[in-house]
């Protein structure tokens, strides 16, 4: 199965994405990409396994570039208007499938856009699968109240990262004050360098319970 290039209305004009559809899917899935200012697109080999492992797992997948990045229209914002444009994205893929239940998975920058938008959405009375923070952005994310209050939370940290401070994720998901999971991933760095497939056996048993 091969993902469709197309272009999705946004709050800043076009927004390039790639969106794989298929019969029978059991949910959808839309993957957030790290930090365009530090190079980050939809293209990621992270974002790229997140989509693969939302695949197997039976769920049609939407991943995207922020505004200014790759062939998507505008400038980058590097905060709400990348969770702007994540909701745009969101709201485009529930319309193409209004029945199925959502996930959404966040890398990085990625992980605050995604919770951010998860927290949103809720807000709005959408009721979500889960959410997918890998590696996070967690001091991008100003208050608890900005999240989900019912949706399932997991988190996936490696314990070697050198963009994201280990301890931060740490002391932040102990303070998170709802149920949630941590998964540590040991002797990793950021991007999962060699552990790409350490990172999708970790997601794809929750995404298939």
């Amino acid at each position: 199965m091969r993902e469709t290039p197309l272009f999705i209305d946004g709050p800043a004009g076009q927004l390039e994405a790639l969106y794989l559809d298929f019969p029978d899917a059991r949910g959808i899935a839309l993957i957030c990409h790290p930090n365009p200012v530090q190079g980050g697109t939809m293209l990621n080999k992270v974002v790229s396994t997140l989509q693969r492992s939302a695949r197997d797992a039976g769920l049609i997948t939407l991943r995207f570039n922020y505004r200014g990045t790759g062939a998507s229209a505008g400038e980058h914002d590097v905060g709400a208007g990348e969770v702007d444009d994540a909701e745009a994205a969101a709201k485009w893929l529930r319309s193409k499938h209004p029945e199925l239940p959502i996930t959404l998975f966040g890398f990085s920058f990625g992980g605050f856009v995604a919770a951010t938008l998860a927290g949103r959405l809720e807000a709005q009375g959408e009721a979500l699968a889960q959410l997918f923070m890998i590696a996070p952005a967690v001091m991008r994310i100003s208050s608890y109240d900005d999240l989900p209050l019912r949706c399932p939370i997991i988190l996936v940290q490696p314990e070697d990262d050198e963009v994201v401070e280990p301890a931060a994720v740490h002391q932040w998901s102990a303070a998170l004050p709802r149920a949630h999971e941590l998964l540590k991933v040991a002797e990793c760095g950021h991007f999962f360098h060699g552990k790409l497939t350490d990172l999708k056996d970790l997601v794809l048993p929750h995404l298939t319970q």
